[in-house]
């Protein structure tokens, strides 16, 4: 299986369904793996007409981590030849990393990025999770930092992205400790978002219902969030008014709120 196939991508009105596609591996990482998710983000950032992302693994699980061959190359001194290793000329959601680009790239995409978990999300498969902008996860799912017992750290961008949805001390106790913890704890802890039976259902049911709304409102709407903590709160509060400036003088504002006056008043005739 070359990386052409190990992504598959559904397109489903103004809705994309991005699914890991080595089930026979738990959808375990590797290099193929690694390009194939790069390239499937690349190609929905410059995508207009998808307005949401869901984010799922086919199979048994989301993504086990990575394929047991990259240890046993690091276990052979070969651990400069890992594929997260492999570095790019060119910075994607400013990682340059191969692994960590895998996970940066759904940063990249305007719009909201919906990760479905079920089965496991472990080691760099819960970092790939942690990408998108929304996780929804079964109950029983297995989710790990789990690269301590290793003898290794998360270096998918995991060590960044953790600490803004756990706090700095629970993302460290998690990397510490590498303990499992169910999709139900995750999502008291705030490593996950929502809880569902069907979390494939789920994300998609919601990216349907996101994607009903106006595409540059839900772009701005997501970048906006992505500055905040990143960037001083002036720049932060600049960029908010320009955008909504940017909304306000937009042909699709005038629309839209021309309809909803119209269905507003139409229901209180009733």
């Amino acid at each position: 299986m070359n990386a052409a196939d190990r992504v598959v991508v559904d397109v489903d009105g103004a809705v994309a369904h991005v699914r890991l596609n080595r089930p026979d591996k738990l959808n375990a990482l590797d290099r193929a793996m690694f390009t194939a998710l790069v390239q499937a983000g690349r190609k929905l950032i410059s995508n207009s007409a998808i307005r949401a992302v869901v984010l799922s693994g086919n199979g048994r699980a989301f993504c086990a981590g990575l394929d047991y061959e990259q240890f046993a190359r690091m276990a052979g001194g070969a651990s400069h030849g890992s594929d997260v290793l492999v570095i790019s000329d060119e910075r994607l959601g400013g990682a340059r990393a191969l692994g960590q680009q895998a996970v940066r790239v759904w940063s990249q995409v305007p719009v909201p990025v919906i990760a479905a978990v079920h089965g496991v999300a472990l080691g760099g498969g819960l970092q790939i999770a942690l990408g998108a902008d929304l996780r929804i996860v079964s109950p029983g799912a297995e989710l790990s930092v789990m690269e301590v017992r290793w003898g290794l750290i998360p270096d998918m961008a995991g060590t960044q992205l953790l600490p803004e949805l756990v706090g700095r001390d629970v993302a460290k106790l998690l990397t510490f400790t590498g303990r499992s913890v169910s999709g139900t704890a995750a999502a008291a802890m705030g490593l996950a978002t929502e809880v569902a039976d069907d979390p494939v259902t789920a994300a998609l049911m919601l990216a349907h219902n996101i994607a009903a709304h106006d595409p540059a409102a839900l772009t701005h709407a997501k970048a906006l969030l992505d500055m905040a903590g990143r960037v001083s709160l002036e720049l932060g509060l600049d960029a908010e008014q320009k955008a909504i400036a940017e909304l306000i003088a937009s042909p699709a504002l005038a629309s839209t709120v021309k309809a909803r006056l119209s269905t507003r008043r139409a229901t209180r005739k009733e």
